[in-house]
């Protein structure tokens, strides 16, 4: 059993010390704060990689993701092949009024093509111009930050040792297919001044 008190005196030094430290407040907004990387700010949308899975949409739990399409008909890349049919994007809209940025569109989507920005200065008057289409989304893409470098001392991706070990492989049956072809064409030349100095010979023989 702890001695009466002792909790209010632990507190009371606390405060004492946090007293007679400095304060340090940051002068926003003349002063932008230094906000970590992973910052849920808003989510930008790189178009381009966007193929209308609508998995975001379906796992929002908010239901705050919009997404309109059709589909399109495309020729033949090559004679005789057949038409394929692919997913246009008409409409992909997040209204931030119903999002709780818990992140999960951005997680469940497989073709990266949501991200976070640390962007958090887009207060609206009205709040349904805090439903952003897709070319507002897309503005919000060149605010989002580079990825941050891989730990020298990390693991390498199955990804990418996995095609490093396809590139080597191919490499050494290239080198050696070259191997073999330039052994073969020296073998085909050495063979070939053979012949001339045999048949050199024989025609001294003759001659004589």
């Amino acid at each position: 059993m702890g001695i009466p008190g002792s909790g209010l005196a632990k507190g009371l030094a606390v405060t004492l010390r946090t007293m007679t430290r400095k304060s340090h407040t940051a002068q926003y907004p003349d002063a932008q704060p230094e906000l970590p990387p992973r910052t849920r700010g808003v989510i930008g949308l790189f178009e381009e990689n966007c193929t209308v899975c609508m998995l975001c949409a379906r796992e929002c739990p908010d239901w705050c993701i919009y997404i309109d399409s059709h589909k399109e008909t495309v020729p033949p890349a090559a004679p005789g092949g057949r038409e394929r049919s692919r997913n246009v994007l008409d409409r992909f809209a997040i209204d931030f009024a119903l999002c709780m940025y818990c992140g999960i569109c951005i997680e469940v989507c497989p073709f990266d093509a949501l991200f976070w920005s640390p962007e958090f200065e887009y207060a609206e008057e009205d709040i349904r111009d805090l439903t952003h289409e897709r070319d507002k989304l897309r503005e919000w893409m060149w605010t989002v930050p580079a990825p941050p470098a891989l730990d020298p001392r990390a693991e390498e991706p199955k990804e990418i040792a996995a095609a490093r070990k396809a590139a080597d492989k191919l490499a050494a049956a290239e080198a050696a297919r070259a191997a073999e072809a330039a052994q073969a064409e020296a073998e085909r030349g050495s063979g070939g001044t053979a012949g001339n100095g045999n048949g050199t010979e024989n025609g001294n023989g003759a001659a004589s």
